[in-house]
């Protein structure tokens, strides 16, 4: 794709990097059936081509000089940018490698700052940015909007949708503290995890289930305070700034760990999180105090499966086989290409496991996606659900809580992670959602 930038326009990394990315793009068209806005529409506009030339045209429509602001967004561009989910299924689709995903989060950053949004969406933004990652804030709005619950049914829109995930979620009460989680058995390794935002609210037994999994494997885990957020939740609003201040703790207190007594691997049991922190160090490009520190760190991350399946588990002797759908987010499959880790994992736990013929098809949830954009996310949702329930599974194992939200209420079976399973066959409690007696003893 040719692109006529100016000097001064290049001297915005964020557009330089753009830049070298459209000129990857050779307009075939191999993206347009892996991507489910174009799918649901059919309008090239909804699809990663139609998408790129949008961001172009976005990009290019700057000042003649660099005192003068750029112009704002035409809305047609902004409204088929919002659908975009992100789910990244055009990256493997594309023979030329372009990096969609980076050409995506520019290209919300830069909205974000020229669009003049109406009163409600710039309220909604707004909040979701600054309570979703903060979870003092968000298990306080939780409580505040389950009450309300009931009246989802009365409500439309983002209200009807905000209104229908709360009354499927419980704020728990426990937490995984931060700190040091010592190894059963000689020592084989260490590593560092966040609590996550919204996870260490509504499931916080997921991280407690990979620290025992862990250390049962020798494996020493180390908690991270003041770092709960990577700052995923606002790179889907393009809040650009939020995104890179949460990264930036991430990284120093990874760092401080890596520096200190040493790490094998950073690992997320949220592959949302992961996708970003894979990410970190196209998010700092340009950057001379932070991008050297942030590929240093995406260089350590892993997801939990990924992570998991290099440590060879070992098992007792299983009890009667389960049936688990397993539920590949597009997030660790097209954003991390670590898709096949989960099913793994489960078969060596002795589950039986089946997948949806249409594979890792995103669910709709995708960050914010669902309150942003919910008339398409519940479409998504019913689709996805609906294939998974003619699997006729036991449970539904995923591997990202935002997958797991989103999905819960449509499904007729639960629907777990994935180190929950692992936890429960090597003897751990049984996943609470489940009610399944102890796999041994």
């Amino acid at each position: 794709m040719r692109t006529s930038f100016t000097e001064i326009q290049l001297a915005d990394p964020r557009i330089r990097a753009a830049d070298g990315i459209f000129r990857d793009c050779v307009h075939c068209g191999f993206c347009l059936p892996a991507c489910p806005t174009y799918l649901l529409t059919g309008d090239e506009l909804d699809g990663p081509r139609g998408r790129i030339w949008l961001i172009r045209d976005l990009l290019e429509a700057g000042a003649e000089t660099a005192a003068a602001a750029p112009p704002p967004p035409d809305p047609s561009i902004v409204t088929h940018l919002d659908r975009c989910v992100g789910c990244l299924a055009c990256m493997p689709a594309c023979p030329s490698g372009v990096d969609y995903r980076s050409l995506i989060g520019i290209a919300r950053d830069v909205v974000e700052e020229r669009t003049r949004r109406g009163p409600w969406q710039r309220w909604l933004r707004a909040m979701l940015g600054r309570v979703l990652p903060n979870p003092r804030l968000f298990a306080i709005l939780m409580g505040m909007v389950r009450p309300l619950a009931p009246l989802r049914h009365l409500l439309g829109g983002t209200l009807g949708a905000g209104l229908a995930l709360a009354a499927g979620a419980t704020v728990r009460t426990e937490r995984v503290a931060p700190g040091t989680y010592p190894p059963e058995g000689p020592p084989r390794g260490r590593i560092a995890m966040i609590t996550g935002c919204a996870q260490s609210v509504l499931a916080p037994e997921i991280n407690g289930a990979l620290i025992r999994v862990l250390n049962r494997a020798g494996v020493e885990a180390v908690v991270l305070g003041d770092a709960a957020c990577c700052g995923a939740l606002n790179e889907h609003l393009g809040q650009g700034a939020a995104t890179r201040a949460h990264a930036r703790k991430v990284i120093a207190q990874v760092l401080i760990q890596a520096d200190g007594a040493g790490l094998d691997a950073v690992v997320q049991t949220a592959s949302g999180c992961g996708t970003l922190m894979k990410a970190y160090g196209g998010l700092f490009a340009g950057d001379q105090e932070w991008e050297a520190p942030a590929r240093r760190v995406a260089d350590m991350v892993r997801d939990a499966g990924e992570f998991l399946d290099g440590l060879g588990l070992s098992y007792p002797p299983p009890g009667p086989a389960r049936r688990i759908a397993w539920q590949a987010p597009c997030s660790l499959a097209n954003g991390q290409g670590a898709a096949g880790f989960g099913g793994g994992l489960l078969r060596d736990a002795g589950f039986e496991v089946v997948e949806p013929a249409e594979g890792p098809v995103c669910c709709g949830s995708a960050g914010t996606y669902n309150l942003t954009q919910p008339k398409t996310a519940s479409v998504l949702g019913a689709d996805k659900a609906r294939s998974l329930n003619g699997l006729a599974a036991d449970a539904v194992a995923s591997s990202n809580l935002g997958c797991m939200v989103q999905l819960a209420p449509r499904l007729e079976a639960p629907v777990v992670h994935v180190v929950e399973l692992i936890d429960w066959a090597q003897g751990g409690p049984a996943p609470r959602v489940l009610g399944w007696s102890p796999h041994h003893g």
